[in-house]
């Protein structure tokens, strides 16, 4: 019989982090090797133990699951990763993709698919889930610069443009300037409902 396929899991929501090991340590084939609640601990634990394919959630502290997945196959190239969110937004799939995972699907995949979308993975296919694939091909790519995206985020918390500037090391205007950028490209009325729509997409 062949090796079991050795698993890292990362999710901040423990009770969800068990659930999945209970459900894929239950197949034969299927080995959970590790378990993290942060993307800077999957990227320590998949440099680490080469784990052939690291499970992670989108929205973690510290680094999030797609910013990880960068950081894992860069720093372990023969790991292979798999985004399993509870948000299934378009802006995700294409940003996961970009970084290097080979599959995204959401939390309630049942545990026979998502322990089949484990086994592709391993195998070199990719993986995706079909209503989010056809929702990003409808939705489009991000319509924000870099810098605006970057702006949007540090808006998040409904700083001022002067803690927003001093924070990304830019002038006031030039903060003033790429909020209102965004705010045409989303279609908001202002900055808050600039983020709403661009959270929601997936482009944050």
């Amino acid at each position: 019989m062949s090796a079991a396929i050795r698993l890292l899991l990362a999710d901040d929501q423990a009770l969800v982090r068990g659930a999945l090991s209970a459900l894929l340590g239950l197949e034969p084939d299927l080995d959970v090797v590790a378990e993290v609640g942060t993307g800077t601990d999957a990227v320590t634990v998949a440099r680490d133990l080469t784990p052939d394919v690291a499970l992670l959630d989108v929205e973690m502290p510290g680094l999030d699951g797609i910013a990880a997945c960068a950081e894992i196959r860069a720093a372990s190239p023969a790991t292979r990763v798999l985004i399993v969110t509870t948000f299934g937004r378009p802006g995700y799939l294409r940003r996961a993709l970009q970084a290097g995972a080979s599959g995204f699907v959401v939390k309630d995949t049942p545990a026979p698919q998502l322990a089949d979308a484990v086994r592709r993975v391993h195998q070199g296919l990719r993986v995706v889930d079909p209503t989010l694939a056809t929702d990003s091909l409808v939705s489009g790519e991000s319509p924000l610069t870099a810098r605006e995206t970057d702006v949007l985020r540090a808006a998040r918390d409904g700083s001022s443009v002067a803690t927003m500037a001093a924070r990304l090391f830019l002038s006031e205007g030039t903060v003033r300037n790429h909020l209102s950028a965004a705010i045409g490209k989303t279609g908001a009325g202002n900055r808050a409902e600039a983020v709403l729509v661009a959270d929601g997409n997936g482009w944050l």
